[in-house]
């Protein structure tokens, strides 16, 4: 079986000592969506800008890629309002 490859992700260290990591089909996904509304930030993926997205960041950019891409930035703002990972 061949390795996943991953991107860095922000976790709680408190409750892992291994940093946070996953799969790049799924930062990738994320990453497109923060493109479209923030503008291009490789780092964010790659980990060289604040140790990659946040877990809470991951949900609301994969919860808005599921709605039509004109929508993606409304969505993000609406994942994140109230979310507490």
């Amino acid at each position: 079986m061949s390795e996943i490859k991953t991107h860095p992700v922000q976790v709680e260290r408190t409750r892992n000592r291994l940093p946070g990591a996953a799969p790049q089909t799924v930062t990738l996904r994320a990453y497109e969506v923060y493109k479209a509304c923030y503008g291009e930030q490789e780092a964010l993926v790659t980990g060289e800008c604040r140790g990659g997205f946040g877990v809470g960041e991951l949900i609301a950019f994969l919860y808005a890629r599921s709605f039509p891409q004109e929508e993606w930035s409304s969505r993000v703002d609406e994942a994140l309002e109230g979310l507490n990972v």
